[in-house]
C-alpha cells in the first residue's frame, strides 16, 4: 500500500495555525490540495494570503458551529477540488471550567465547538465520499479527528475540555462503524505534551506549566506540531486501509505516567 496522498482532496479545520496549519501545509507539499478553514480569516490570510488560488492550497473563513457555513465550506472544497478524499477535523477550544459553579456552561460551549461542528461536518463529506466513490469497492475516503489525551485525564479545571473531547473520541468509534460498509475510515489522534496552538497560548500565560508538562513527558519535552504531521499522512493514506476506529495517541509517553498537576496538555 502507498503513503501517498499526491492528487487526494482534503478539508483541515482549525487551519489558521497550530497543529491544523502544521497538518494542512504538509499534505500540500506531499501533492495533496487543500483548504485550510478556521473562524480567523486575518491568521489565514496572513499565513497562505501569498499561497491562496496556488494549483493546491484554498482557503475558507467561518464559524464551524453554524450549519449553513459547513455546507458552504463543502462547497468551496467542491468548487475549487472537485471532489474530497480527506477530512481533518482540527478546529479545537479550551477553556477552563468549574464543577462546583452552576452557572458555568463550558461543558455546553465546548460540546458545541469542539464535538458537534466535527459531527456535522463527518456527515456532509461522508455523504459527498459516497456520492463521488459510486459503486466501487476501493477507498471511498479518510477522516482524521485530533482530540487529546485529557480524554483519559482528568484536572478540575479541564473538566469541561475532556469531556468534549472524550465524546469526540467516541463519535470516531462510532463513525468508523456506521461508515464503514460506505468504506469510510475513521480515526482519531490523541494529543499530549505537543505544542498546539492552545497550548502555546496557555504557556504564555503560565510559564511555570512548561516544567510539569516535560518532567511528567518520559521524552523530556514538548513535540512541535509538524511531529504530528507525517502521522495523518500515514492514517490518510491507502497504507492505513485497514485501520478505523481508532485512538491514536501522539503523547511522548505521558499517558504512562500518574496525572500531572498542571492543567495543560
Amino acid at each position: 500500500m502507498s503513503f501517498s496522498i499526491a492528487g487526494k482532496t482534503a478539508i483541515v479545520t482549525g487551519g489558521a495555525n497550530g497543529v491544523g496549519l502544521a497538518i494542512g501545509r504538509h499534505f500540500a507539499d506531499a501533492g495533496a490540495n487543500v483548504m485550510f478553514a478556521d473562524m480567523d480569516e486575518k491568521r489565514l490570510t496572513d499565513e497562505l494570503g501569498e499561497q491562496a488560488d496556488d494549483s493546491n492550497i484554498r482557503f475558507f473563513a467561518g464559524d464551524l458551529r453554524e450549519k449553513l457555513t459547513i455546507a458552504n465550506l463543502l462547497s468551496a472544497a467542491i468548487d475549487a477540488f472537485d471532489q474530497v478524499d480527506i477530512l481533518i477535523n482540527g478546529s479545537r477550544q479550551v477553556i477552563p471550567s468549574d464543577p462546583l459553579d452552576t452557572d458555568d456552561d463550558s461543558v455546553k460551549t465546548l460540546l458545541n465547538q469542539n464535538l458537534m461542528p466535527a459531527l456535522r461536518l463527518s456527515q456532509a463529506v461522508a455523504k459527498r465520499m459516497i456520492k463521488q466513490s459510486g459503486e466501487g469497492d476501493g477507498p471511498a475516503g479518510s477522516i482524521i479527528n485530533l482530540s487529546s489525551i485529557a480524554a483519559r485525564r482528568t484536572h478540575p479545571d479541564l473538566m469541561a475540555y475532556s469531556v468534549s473531547t472524550a465524546a469526540l473520541d467516541q463519535m470516531t468509534r462510532s463513525l468508523a462503524v456506521a461508515f464503514a460498509p460506505h468504506r469510510i475510515r475513521v480515526n482519531s489522534i490523541a494529543l499530549g505534551s505537543v505544542m498546539s496552538a492552545s497550548l502555546q497560548s496557555t504557556l504564555k500565560e503560565n510559564r511555570d506549566f512548561r516544567d510539569d508538562i516535560e518532567k511528567h513527558t518520559p521524552l523530556a519535552r514538548i513535540a512541535a506540531p509538524t511531529e504530528l504531521t507525517e502521522t495523518a499522512q500515514f492514517l490518510a493514506s491507502d497504507a492505513a486501509g485497514f485501520i478505523t476506529g481508532q485512538i491514536l495517541t501522539i503523547d511522548g509517553g505521558r499517558t504512562l505516567l500518574d496525572p500531572v498537576a498542571a492543567p495543560a496538555h
